[in-house]
């Protein structure tokens, strides 16, 4: 049996939590983990580049027996088999395709949480360098003194600094936050 995945407390819930734990269970006894992990990745990136994927995976008016079929033909032409091939299609035909993405980012949840690897949204107002990405990992690694994974997003709205979202913590030193608190103190002195 794997390791206690609630040890630490739940970090998945509902109906994609339900069988994202017992996904990763069964790919934890067969320790394929990170194999199990890269076919579901390939399948979110296939349902987030195609419309018509992604109408067939929420759409309820295709039947199980139809979402299955077309589903068995994708994953064959997209080499995606074993234990993801099986998921996706038992999922298909259990009428609960329409969660699938939810259980992919849950299954990726529990596979960091096993690695030790938090993840950090950082927002920047320009793309980092490889240097800062360097710096800003080695920033992170250092508070939490675990591995951490992070997620880049650009917003030029920014104008310059960093926005650092890891869990419910959050740290702003954008230019444009410290422009408004500089407003909001000019008005309130004037």
């Amino acid at each position: 049996m794997a390791d206690d995945i609630s040890a630490s407390g739940p970090i998945v819930s509902g109906i994609a939590g339900r069988y994202a734990s017992a996904l990763f269970e069964l790919a934890s006894d067969a320790k394929q983990i990170p194999a199990v992990g890269k076919d579901l990745a390939r399948f979110d990136a296939l349902i987030a580049g195609s419309s018509d994927l992604e109408h067939l995976v929420k759409s309820p008016a295709f039947t199980a027996d139809q979402q299955v079929q077309a589903l068995t033909a994708l994953l064959g032409k997209a080499g995606i088999g074993g234990l993801a091939g099986n998921f996706i299609k038992l999922v298909a035909a259990k009428r609960r395709l329409f969660a699938i993405r939810g259980m992919i980012a849950a299954y990726h949840a529990l596979a960091d949480q096993r690695a030790g690897i938090v993840k950090a949204e950082v927002t920047v107002a320009d793309p980092l360098s490889d240097k800062n990405r360097k710096a800003v990992l080695e920033a992170l690694s250092g508070v939490t003194g675990k591995t951490v994974s992070i997620i880049e997003k650009v917003d030029p709205s920014l104008i310059g600094g960093i926005i650092v979202k890891m869990g419910s913590r959050m740290v702003d030193s954008s230019v444009r936050t410290k422009l408004n608190s500089l407003k909001v103190a000019m008005k309130e002195a004037g």
